[in-house]
């Protein structure tokens, strides 16, 4: 006899996992999408389709403006638009693997600096290993660019401002803030994406449902499965899980785009992966430890 419990969260790790698988193959075919359409006009687009999509599902008519808190709003807006805009340029000029594993020392930096444990010079060591292990120091596949490095930790600062502003109160839901932050990220970006040669054809039907699956891929999909995986997961079960995003955009781009990377990237990524995974554990039992003081 199955144990409900159990099965219950061990569908929630299969749905993260499939968010996670959804929302890197994303990125594989944003790449694509590159060869015909500037990276911005990708970018504002993904956004653009991700906030109608996301709208309809969470019923946006139903918020209460007065209540908005618009500061927050905006701020989360710029962090979508700056996180999006940079990774979409980064990954043009880097493996889909190499650029998410820059990038994901944005939010790792963000837990670092509140955890704060005996173990946090590990986890920095471990993470600062993991980022000298991504330059190939001998004849490599794919020669890393430095202009798509600083676009990808760029997109890292502006995850970790993500983060930070997301926790801000907005005077309305979770569900909300996001749809409202996409709006604001999607006026931000549009205007550049039409200086860098936005054309009317993206709205072509043609055109338009490669845009509607990636902002499916991207957002739509990965956001819903996210929300209904927390509520079987853990706060530590899915930050460990989601540590594996490095690798799991590494066979992405292997699978899709037959992007290959040295052994010594591949082993660059497990150790971003386990500096991660190992901040995510010291975080939470600093956590708990910090509650059971206030309780007692």
């Amino acid at each position: 006899m199955l144990n409900l419990k159990k099965t219950s969260y061990l569908q929630a790790i299969f749905l993260l996992l499939v968010a996670m698988m959804s929302l890197q193959s994303s990125g594989s075919l944003a790449k694509v999408l590159f060869e015909q359409f500037p990276v911005l006009t990708v970018a504002v687009m993904r956004i653009f389709m991700s906030a109608i999509i996301l709208a309809i599902i969470f019923r946006i008519w139903k918020i209460n403006f007065r209540l908005v808190k618009w500061p927050s709003i905006i701020a989360y807006g710029f962090a979508i638009a700056g996180m999006n805009a940079l990774f979409y340029l980064s990954i043009a000029r880097l493996p889909l693997g190499i650029a998410v594993s820059f990038e994901f020392i944005g939010p790792l930096s963000v837990a670092l600096y509140y955890a704060r444990q005996k173990f946090d010079f590990v986890w920095v060591g471990l993470a600062i290993l993991g980022l000298v292990l991504l330059f190939p120091f001998d004849q490599a596949v794919q020669p890393l660019d430095p202009i798509g490095i600083i676009f990808a930790l760029a997109a890292g600062a502006c995850w970790a401002m993500y983060i930070v502003a997301g926790q801000r109160p907005s005077g309305i839901s979770g569900n909300h803030t996001v749809c409202l932050g996409m709006f604001v990220g999607m006026l931000c970006l549009m205007p550049i994406a039409l200086f860098s040669g936005m054309t009317a054809a993206v709205f072509e039907p043609s055109n338009l449902i490669y845009f509607i699956a990636l902002a499916i891929l991207a957002s739509a999909l990965p956001f819903t499965l996210e929300m209904i995986a927390l509520r079987n997961l853990t706060a530590l079960s899915f930050g460990t899980l989601m540590s594996l995003e490095p690798a799991i955009a590494a066979f992405s781009g292997f699978i899709f785009l037959n992007e290959q990377l040295l052994w010594t990237q591949w082993l660059a990524l497990s150790v971003i992966i386990c500096a991660s995974i190992g901040c995510t554990y010291t975080t939470q039992q600093a956590r708990k430890k910090a509650e059971a003081k206030v309780k007692n």
